[in-house]
């Protein structure tokens, strides 16, 4: 602390502090912006690199909303005891519409499940030759988004088909589980994944730092000899750390959007083809300030280790 300084009230000493960063701050932003070219290449690597786990975080979000909207549309089907009287199968009905499980109730009697198969199946004059209808009553019970995972729908259907109406129900869930077992996987696989590339981001910084450090030993040097402090010459070399950092996430989210673009027009063209529509869901601006803090303290992490390494090597002679 130099001698005007410390003369300088303690609300002064802290706006110089402030002012002491931001200098700084601006200074190690100049200094990228007179190397573009090398500056450019070393933020599009961490760019591209912070990007692939940010694709997948994408991909894993898209996935969890199919799966959601997939377990919305899950029904149970009961099927109800032969001989059972209408009245008998409207008092089910009536009280399954009471659980607060369950969302909605569709009654398809005997009559309208042969109509329905006989118009599906292309069986329609051979079914006609029928003594008698076959085929039961069923009652198709959808739950509530909360209650529509494997675990809730299986309790929904142990606890429907205690009714004294159900003869069995039916709950076709194992491709859901499939699909959520395979959705965690990804998960997994993208926390692996990222904290591989944000080590590779840590290193990438961290040597860049380095020769930056190198080629300004000799004016390290001559800070050290007319007394500047430790925390004075890092300062510059942490502040581009982070600049690095910032810019790379800003490429990375850039990068995610033209993917997400160009991969929403191709699959609106192939779902056009089946009378259907999705869209993907890129990264939310909450998401996008994460990547960028993440990105910022990746950049100050390496340039940090970088700095506490080589800095304390050069001594002036």
């Amino acid at each position: 602390m130099s001698i005007t300084q410390s003369k300088l009230p303690l609300s002064g000493r802290i706006v110089m502090f402030f002012i002491r960063h931001i200098q700084q701050g601006m200074s190690s932003l100049g200094e990228l912006w007179r190397n573009p070219l090398s500056s450019f290449m070393t933020m599009a690597v961490l760019g591209v690199s912070l990007s692939l786990p940010a694709a997948l975080q994408v991909l894993v979000k898209n996935a969890e909303n199919i799966t959601e909207s997939w377990n919305s549309a899950a029904e149970i089907s009961l099927f109800i005891n032969e001989g059972r009287s209408e009245q008998s199968i409207q008092s089910l009905i009536s009280r399954v519409r009471v659980y607060s499980e369950v969302d909605t109730v569709h009654y398809i009697s005997r009559d309208d499940a042969l109509e329905e198969f006989q118009r599906l199946s292309g069986f329609g004059e051979a079914l006609s030759y029928l003594d008698e209808n076959p085929l039961p009553a069923v009652v198709t019970v959808t739950p509530l988004a909360k209650y529509s995972s494997p675990a809730g729908a299986r309790q929904l259907l142990a606890k429907l088909e205690r009714e004294p109406e159900v003869s069995f129900g039916r709950l076709d869930i194992e491709w859901l589980e499939r699909l959520q077992a395979l959705v965690n996987l990804l998960e997994k696989t993208v926390l692996a994944i990222a904290a591989l590339l944000m080590l590779a981001v840590v290193l990438v910084i961290g040597n860049t730092i380095r020769l930056a450090i190198m080629n300004r030993r000799s004016e390290i040097e001559v800070m050290k000899l007319v007394g500047a402090t430790e925390a004075f010459i890092q300062r510059p070399f942490l502040y581009t750390g982070i600049w690095y950092g910032i810019i790379g996430g800003v490429l990375a989210w850039l990068i995610i959007n033209v993917l997400v673009l160009y991969l929403d027009g191709a699959l609106a063209e192939l779902l056009g083809l089946y009378g259907s529509s999705l869209s993907i869901q890129s990264l939310s601006f909450a998401e996008l300030i994460k990547l960028v803090l993440l990105a910022s303290f990746l950049g100050w992490l390496g340039s940090y280790l970088s700095v506490r390494q080589h800095l304390r090597k050069i001594e002036p002679s």
